[in-house]
Order: structure tokens, then C-alpha cells, then sequence
């Protein structure tokens, strides 16, 4: 009996069990973040929701394993196993029937329906990396089973990997949710053998826990208040960094898991037995820091390469430097637990305050320098030339001169914010370059040095962010970050959302559609024959309200509708009286607040004309809306000779080819336009754009366009339309199943 009994309670079996645990934890998450697309949009928000749900249900289920620890391993065993079975009745997984509210944020609504939708399955897999490493020590098993957390955090970075290179472009979502089932039947089984190997050392026993009356003496507050600070920070600097490198991307997967899987690997590396890369990465991390605390405040497209870069760095960096510092600080493994407990609180912290608290209190990401400069409180600091092999910085120098030379950086970094608070010229590289300087020097001095990344983040535009703040110039809602600039002569006024444009209005030409949208534009064209083709009470629509430049084109007697997601947008296109498009060519237009998809839906059956989808998130433009089901509804609203006009302008997602397919598999004829202005209208404010004509009526279509020209890649004529490439191998997207992996393109446009 006791042979058998060990062959199931080896430490292969409770790695392999914890492995497949976190496996199946870190697949599911973008697998319902991409369910939950074609409901919530593409906003970088809807995974930062996701993330806290997760969290806190990871914390749940670590408090549920704390809990279990204090009963025999009979009854851990039992009620466990009947965990996992009840959870089960939520397989296969799918998202709960939930409809999303119109009439605002979603903020609290997304993190219901997720509960909704996995909440149990999510709740019971959680527990099982700390449950299982007590149950390694009830087996009898010798060595630390704080190492088998490496075993974790692998799991659960090859189910991050994993999910957008190898299940998302091959599966449909209904494949993936029966996929996630059937390993999760593994996992029962598995637990079950850990729990029949338990029972061959203690589980014919109601003895308490080995542990469980050791003499130990309980963790202090300030230990505990230590692991927690530890513990948020990278949570929170992984939300803002995906926020970050999504805005200005299509919210997908692809790009959703590199902050999450480069957060969970440095748990491998600051958990692992070989401490040789967690040393180096504490000790770099200072210097790493500093570098980055100049990109706080860049866009993409300044020094995109090195912005990227030295942003996922950071992230890294800092977070295995407090992770190994907690693992430096950990208890006795009796008290794992609750060690775990502490870390997944933090973790919880570090979420509400990305995804709740900073869009509700900021008018723009300013939880990410905050993150930064808590990162550089927190951080180990290590003389760069020290000896000592120690992890400790019991080294740490306070002396008073290291703190004003802090002082004297702080105030170079707030005098060059103030003098040029844009610029990028050889002054300010210069005045950043001592900064640096002295914050190498000041690495071991806490204070020092947080005073001097202060001084490069507010030479760096931290001033010039506080400027915009304290103009009231930007808003930030669910959707996004809209700021409002102007140009030096007041001329010109525009809308960005992120790091994009979306809207420009000339203040002594105010009814001319400038920008993306001008008379030589694909929407420009189209919209000035809407009354030639269908009278003068053409019904027009318009998906995405941005400026509401569009509005210009409308006619007397027309029937307009814009579709927008966010009430902010609508405030700042009509209400705050920024642009007064709206108010001068379209007063009465109805304006559907919600999904366009849903709203859309509501609108009678081929009651528009035309229809134009506008529906941009910063660069980005959301994936639901370029799916089968999407066409469908956009065929279902258009008369039968109706015109769809989509914009695809982007530095980064070719959508042609998707849009050729889509052509290809629903009847669609279609035709690109790719306009690019000369210099005399550039300097009226117009700008290049590519847009795409589709009609289920080919004659309609050929009048609107005329004889297709082959592309060849300068587009001055003012008429030209161009044939689209075909499809190629590209696959239709639909709802279940949509990959812009092999679409991605980071150096250039997509014109």
C-alpha cells in the first residue's frame, strides 16, 4: 500500500498538477477577454476590467486555500474535489446572457459579467497552486515547496503563449471553450491522484496538519502591509503598461498577454532555487528605471522602438526586483498560505487602482508615472559597485549630500519642463543626461534617487502634462483619453484619442470637413453624390462621432444618425461647444449612444443609404466590428443599392485583406480609395486616408466609382478609385473565430 501510495505523491505529479492548473487559469483569460469583444468593443479598458476580475477572484481562491489549511487532509481533500465537481456545471464556458447598459460607463457592469460568466471555474482552479504545495508537504514530500511556484507561473505563461500563437488562429471560440473543458477534466483527475497519494502518508488520518502546531510566530502587520506594497506594484505597472501598448493597437490578445506573461515570468525567475538572474535583475533594475522614467510620458510614435522596448523592460525589471524581494522576506512554509494571501491583496490593489480608481480620478494614464515613481521607493537599491553578493539593501546611503545633489536634479527636471515642455532638442537631452548621472550616483539612496526620476519624468513631460491637466483640455472616460490641441496661430483645433487624430476644424472655415474626411476622401466622395443617388431625403449614418466633421456633408431635408460608444465623446463633439460642426450642419441628427453593433441592431430594417464606420479606438479600430456578424448587421440596415464606407487608415493593422474576404464570402463588391492630399490642402488641414467602398448593388457602386485603376501607389487624382487586392489565404473573421496576427504590421501604414 504504501509503495502505491508514493508512486501518486511524487513532486512530478504536483508540479504536473499545478502546472496544468495555471495552465488552464492564464488560457482562459484572453479566451473570455475575446468572447466579451463583439459586446464591450476594443477599448484597452475591457482587458484591464478583465484583469481585476481575475485578480480578485485569484484572491478569493487563495483565501479559500488559507482557509482549507486549517482542516484535516481528509476533509481538504473532500471539499475541494466537491469544488471542482460543482464548478463544473459552468462548462462549457461561455459568457452569462447580460446585456450591456446604454445609458453609460460600463465600468462596473464588465467586471458582473465576467463574474457571471467564469467566476466559479476561475475561483476553483485558483486555489490550486498554494493548495497543492501544502498538499506536497502532506505527502511526505522533502524540499521547499515555495519552489514549486516557478512550476506555476510557467504553466501559466505557456497558457498566455500558447492561447494567441496556437489556439486563437486555428480554433473557433466554440472549439477553445470545449478544449479548455476537457483539460479541466484532466485537472480533476489529477488533483483526485494527489488527494489518493495524501491518503497513502494521512489521509486514513484525522490528525491536523504537520504544521498545523509548529510554534510559529505570527506575521507582523508590517510585514504583512510590505508584502502587500511589493505585490501592487508590478499588478498595477502590468495594467498600465498594457494600456499603454494597447491604446494604440487593436485590442487583441497578441498584445494583451505581453505586460501579463512578462509579469508572470518574473515570478519564475524571482521564486526560482538558482537566484543568479533575479540577483542581476535587482541589481539592473535601478539603472533600467531611470532610463525609462524618460518615456513615461512619449507616444509611440516618439522613438517608438525604444519607447516599446524600455517600457516591457521596465516592467520586467521592477517586477522581479519585488518579487525577489518578497521571496527574500518569506515565511516558514507553514505559513505559505497567508503569504499568498498578502501577495494576491496587493495584486487586487494594484488592479483597482488601473482599472476603477485612475479612470474615475485622472484625465489621463497618470497611474503609470505614479507606478514609477512608487516603483522607485520600493526597488532594492544596491551600490552599482558594491561586493557584497547580498540581496539586501541594508547598504543603503543617506548621506545629506546625495540628497541634495537629488534635490538640485529634481529642480533641473521641473526648469527644463517649464522651458521647453515639448521639445526634444540637444538642451533637454543634455539636462537629462546629467539627471541620469546623478541618479546613478544616488542608487542607495532611496530618497535621492526617487527625487531625481522625479526631475527626468517632469522634464520629460510631466510638466506639460500637468499644463494640459490644469487646462482642462483632456477627458478620459471607459473608451479612452481625448485631449483637444490647438495649433499656435488658434487656426486649426483638433481631437485626438490617444496618440491619433480624430477631427480637425478650421475656426474661419468651420463647416469644411478637413482632416481624414475631406472632398477628396472616400467618405467625402461618397457622401457628396448620397443626394444624387438617393434624393434629398437620403437616410445617412455614421459609426463613430469623433469631432462630428462628417456632419458638414449633410444636406436639407437628409435623415442623419451618428452611432457613438461613449457619452464623453458626445459631450465634447456637441455639448462642451469645443467644435461646433454638429451645431452648424446637423442640429437635429439622432445620436444612438452605445455599441454600434446593438445599436444598430435596434434601427429598422433597410431604413439608411449610407453608412459609414468610423468607429476608431485611438489607431485602432475594433475588431467586432469588421466580423461576419457585424456585415450582417450593417447589410440588414443598408437598402438594397445602399453604400458601406469604412475607414481603414492605420500605421499598424492592414484590414484590406479582411475586408476582401469578407467581400469574397458575403457578396460584397467593393473598391479602395487611397487619397493623399498635396501640400496646398495639407496645409488646410487635410490629411491622407484610406477608405473602402462595399454595396451589395455592383451598378450603384461602378457610379459611384467609375473604372477601377490597378494600385500603384500614388493617389493625387481627386476621383480614383482602386481595385482591392484579393482576399488571398486570409480567412473570414467572425465572431467565434478572428486572428490580426498575420495583419500586424509595427513599421509602417496601412494604406
Amino acid at each position: 500500500m504504501n509503495q502505491v501510495a508514493a508512486s501518486f505523491r511524487g513532486r512530478s505529479l504536483f508540479v504536473l498538477t499545478i502546472f496544468t492548473g495555471s495552465f488552464l487559469l492564464f488560457l482562459v483569460q484572453p479566451m473570455v477577454a475575446r468572447m466579451a469583444l463583439p459586446k464591450l468593443g476594443g477599448a484597452p479598458a475591457v482587458w484591464n476590467s478583465a484583469m481585476l476580475v481575475y485578480q480578485a477572484l485569484l484572491l478569493a481562491g487563495y483565501a479559500y486555500a488559507h482557509r482549507l489549511t486549517r482542516e484535516t487532509a481528509r476533509k481538504q481533500s473532500l471539499i475541494h474535489l466537491a469544488v471542482l465537481i460543482l464548478a463544473a456545471v459552468w462548462l462549457p464556458i461561455s459568457l452569462a446572457n447580460m446585456q450591456i447598459p446604454t445609458d453609460g460607463s460600463p465600468i462596473f457592469w464588465v467586471p458582473l459579467l465576467l463574474v457571471a460568466s467564469i467566476g466559479p471555474l476561475f475561483f476553483a482552479v485558483a486555489a490550486q497552486a498554494p493548495l497543492m504545495q501544502r498538499w506536497f508537504g502532506l505527502a511526505g514530500n522533502a524540499g521547499e515547496p515555495y519552489a514549486l511556484y516557478a512550476a506555476s507561473n510557467i504553466g501559466s505563461f505557456t497558457g498566455l503563449i500558447a492561447y494567441p500563437l496556437l489556439v486563437e488562429p486555428f480554433m473557433p471560440i466554440q472549439e477553445q471553450s470545449w478544449l479548455w473543458s476537457g483539460l479541466y477534466a484532466l485537472l480533476v483527475l489529477l488533483v483526485l491522484t494527489c488527494a489518493w497519494g495524501i491518503y497513502g502518508s494521512r489521509l486514513n488520518t484525522d490528525t491536523p496538519e504537520p504544521h498545523a502546531t509548529t510554534d510559529l510566530p505570527p506575521i507582523s502587520w508590517k510585514k504583512r502591509l510590505y508584502w502587500i506594497a511589493l505585490s501592487a506594484v508590478p499588478s498595477g505597472l502590468m495594467l498600465s503598461t498594457t494600456s499603454f501598448l494597447t491604446t494604440d493597437l487593436m485590442a487583441m490578445p497578441l498584445l494583451w498577454v505581453i505586460p501579463l506573461g512578462l509579469y508572470l515570468l518574473s515570478f519564475s525567475v524571482a521564486f526560482a532555487d538558482n537566484r543568479l538572474i533575479a540577483r542581476v535583475a535587482t541589481r539592473a533594475t535601478p539603472s533600467i528605471l531611470l532610463l525609462s522614467a524618460a518615456t513615461a510620458f512619449a507616444f509611440f510614435g516618439d522613438a517608438l522602438i525604444f519607447t516599446l522596448i524600455s517600457t516591457v523592460l521596465l516592467l520586467f525589471s521592477v517586477a522581479v526586483s519585488l518579487h525577489a524581494e518578497m521571496y527574500r522576506t518569506r515565511p516558514d512554509a507553514a505559513q505559505l498560505t497567508e503569504f499568498y494571501l498578502m501577495m494576491s491583496i496587493g495584486g487586487v490593489i494594484g488592479g483597482l487602482f488601473c482599472a476603477i480608481a485612475a479612470p474615475l480620478l485622472f484625465d489621463w494614464t497618470w497611474e503609470h508615472p505614479l507606478l514609477i515613481f512608487a516603483a522607485a521607493l520600493l526597488i532594492p537599491q544596491i551600490r552599482l559597485f558594491a561586493l557584497s553578493g547580498d540581496d539586501t539593501d541594508d547598504s543603503t546611503s543617506n548621506d545629506t549630500a546625495t540628497i541634495v545633489l537629488g534635490v538640485i536634479a529634481l529642480g533641473i527636471g521641473i526648469t527644463g519642463g517649464f522651458m521647453d515642455p515639448t521639445g526634444n532638442g540637444w538642451a533637454k537631452m543634455a539636462m537629462t543626461a546629467v539627471m541620469m548621472g546623478v541618479g546613478v550616483f544616488a542608487i542607495g539612496n532611496r530618497l535621492a534617487y526617487a527625487l531625481v526620476v522625479a526631475g527626468i519624468m517632469a522634464s520629460n513631460g510631466g510638466i506639460f502634462g500637468l499644463q494640459q491637466s490644469a487646462e482642462h483640455s483632456r477627458w478620459r472616460s471607459y473608451f479612452g483619453i481625448y485631449t483637444v490641441k490647438a495649433d499656435p496661430t488658434g487656426e486649426y483645433r483638433w481631437l485626438t484619442h490617444g496618440t491619433t487624430m480624430h477631427g480637425m476644424q478650421s475656426l474661419s472655415e468651420p463647416t469644411l470637413p478637413i482632416s481624414y474626411y475631406g472632398a477628396g476622401s472616400g467618405v467625402g466622395l461618397a457622401f457628396a453624390k448620397a443626394e444624387a443617388f438617393y434624393g434629398p431625403k437620403a437616410a445617412i449614418g455614421v459609426v463613430g462621432l469623433g469631432s462630428g466633421t462628417l456632419a458638414c456633408y449633410a444636406k436639407p431635408g437628409q435623415d442623419w444618425h451618428f452611432f457613438e460608444i461613449d457619452p464623453l465623446m458626445v459631450e465634447i463633439a456637441k455639448e462642451k461647444k469645443i467644435f461646433s460642426y454638429l451645431d452648424r450642419c446637423t442640429p437635429g441628427a439622432a445620436i444612438h449612444v452605445g455599441d454600434a453593433r446593438l445599436t444598430l441592431a435596434e434601427q429598422p430594417k433597410a431604413s439608411l443609404d449610407l453608412l459609414a464606420i468610423d468607429a476608431f479606438s485611438s489607431d485602432s479600430i475594433p475588431m467586432h466590428l469588421m466580423t461576419k456578424e457585424a456585415f450582417d448587421v450593417y447589410r440588414r440596415i443598408l437598402k438594397p443599392n445602399g453604400i458601406l464606407i469604412v475607414h481603414i487608415s492605420n500605421r499598424h493593422i492592414n484590414l484590406q485583406p479582411v475586408l476582401a474576404a469578407e467581400a469574397k464570402m458575403g457578396g460584397w463588391s467593393l473598391a479602395l480609395r487611397a487619397d493623399s492630399p498635396p501640400a496646398k490642402d495639407i496645409e488646410r488641414g487635410m490629411r491622407a486616408s484610406t477608405w473602402v467602398a462595399m454595396s451589395m448593388d455592383g451598378k450603384v457602386l461602378n457610379t459611384l466609382t467609375g473604372p477601377l485603376a490597378d494600385k500603384k501607389g500614388v493617389y493625387y487624382d481627386p476621383s480614383l478609385w482602386l481595385k482591392m487586392p484579393p482576399a488571398g489565404k486570409t480567412t473570414r473573421w467572425s465572431d467565434d473565430y478572428a486572428s490580426v496576427l498575420p495583419h500586424l504590421s509595427i513599421g509602417g501604414a496601412s494604406q
